[in-house]
């Protein structure tokens, strides 16, 4: 299991890691804002200290703009955090992944074009993949739920994900399985099977969907076992197709949030035990 630093939000990196570290779990997927507060060169070496495996950072991506400043801006920040990600997983502990995690980005403001939103996603992709691979990075595409696609991600489905990946070496483009966003998908065991099988799968990311959704519904994801998600169904899926890196919790809540961080990562280990079946191989980096 892996803390993803967004399942305890209001911790600063320093606090994240500890409180991590002192529940014995052995993996942190982190943010680039925490990491932004301290500079990178101080936080590689919080991490370093931390004796903590980096499983992912969060995140990359919003590139649907039109060309222009606002367009270009956005990929000098991607390119910034290619950096950043090869530099926080170098200082990670061994079986660290050095994994970008992309959203999209919705429809410009008074666009209704989403094929045009689609493509220009991909061409960003096209641009930054070369600085990738040549990092040692992945840029790992997640699709969000579609009630997102307006504002945050024009990436649906796995589905769309995968058609998308595959158009680049293997190495530097995979996708995040995430169970809030795919657990609906009718076509979701099929597609992580298709996933596992081009050696895709570069981050899974658990939690639940719960109901009634919130007003705000980027905080609908609950705690494993709150909710109506098949937790056993997806690993199991996961499992099969190959993947054995870490598994991260990764929740939007503000219940959770204004928790106290240690109590969280505490509760967030027991549900994880209780819900989230995981293979006995042992964890390691993504098969490519």
């Amino acid at each position: 299991m892996s803390i993803n630093q967004a399942t305890i939000k209001y911790a600063d990196l320093a606090t994240a890691l500890r409180v991590t570290a002192d529940a014995g779990v052995q993996s942190i997927g982190l943010w680039r804002e925490p990491v932004a507060e301290v500079g990178l060169r101080d936080a590689a070496k919080l991490v370093a200290d931390s004796g903590l495996r980096v499983s992912s950072l969060c995140r990359g991506g919003f590139f649907t703009a039109v060309e222009g400043p606002e367009r270009r801006r956005s990929l000098d920040d991607n390119r910034a955090a290619i950096e950043e990600t090869a530099t926080l997983a170098a200082a990670g502990a061994d079986g660290s992944a050095a994994v970008l995690v992309l959203v999209a980005g919705g429809l410009p403001a008074g666009s209704t074009d989403l094929r045009g939103a689609r493509e220009r996603m991909r061409d960003a992709i096209a641009e930054l993949e070369p600085e990738a691979r040549a990092s040692g990075v992945t840029l790992a595409l997640e699709a969000l739920h579609p009630m997102y696609a307006a504002d945050r991600a024009v990436l649906s489905t796995l589905g769309q994900a995968l058609d998308l990946a595959d158009q680049f070496p293997v190495a530097s483009v995979g996708v995040v399985v995430d169970t809030f966003h795919l657990w609906w998908d009718p076509q979701v065991l099929d597609q992580i099977a298709r996933a596992g099988a081009s050696g895709r799968i570069v981050s899974f990311q658990v939690c639940d969907w719960v109901t009634p959704l919130p007003q705000d519904v980027l905080l609908a994801r609950g705690m494993m076992g709150d909710g109506h998600i098949d937790f056993a169904a997806l690993t199991h899926a996961v499992d099969a197709a190959g993947y054995r890196g870490d598994v991260e919790v990764e929740i939007f809540n503000q219940a959770i949030w204004d928790a106290e961080p240690a109590s969280v990562v505490a509760r967030t280990v027991r549900a994880f035990a209780d819900n989230v079946p995981l293979s006995d191989a042992p964890a390691e980096n993504p098969p490519r």
